[in-house]
């Protein structure tokens, strides 16, 4: 399969962290059309600044996958992943059982009301910064 190399941000801060994230991982690396390429390390993070209440740690790992879903086609799978882990889209930078990012997607540019690539947070965020590091060292 030839597809884009797509990064997505995994994180969680409400429950079984570790499993919401090995729950992601597996989902993930099952959609059609996808093949799972790496796994950064998990990183415990304190929650951004930005939230409209206090809130636990985060975990944080970022996946690095090789896909010819559509932007909007991994959009959807993602969402429907958060759902079975309880999501509830509620508050922006609130507290979350799971939340997917799509970060980068190839050279692709995307500005749409629901989604941005590349993700507009990716250079505030150094932790996502250092995982991708991590997973293009591993697989250029």
């Amino acid at each position: 399969m030839t597809g884009d190399r797509v990064y997505i941000a995994l994180g969680s801060n409400v429950g079984d962290r570790g499993a919401h994230l090995a729950h992601a991982r597996a989902r993930l690396a099952a959609l059609p059309k996808t093949r799972l390429i790496g796994v950064s390390r998990i990183e415990e993070t304190a929650p951004l600044p930005l939230g409209p209440v206090a809130q636990p740690p985060y975990f944080n790992q970022m996946l690095l996958l090789e896909t010819t879903l559509t932007p909007a086609e991994l959009l959807a799978q993602c969402r429907a992943i958060e759902a079975e882990r309880g999501r509830e889209r509620r508050e922006r930078w609130g507290p979350r059982t799971l939340d997917l990012d799509i970060v980068r997607y190839g050279a692709r540019i995307v500005r749409e009301a629901d989604l941005t690539i590349p993700h507009p947070e990716l250079p505030n965020r150094d932790f996502w910064q250092r995982e991708i590091a991590e997973l293009e060292g591993e697989h250029v």
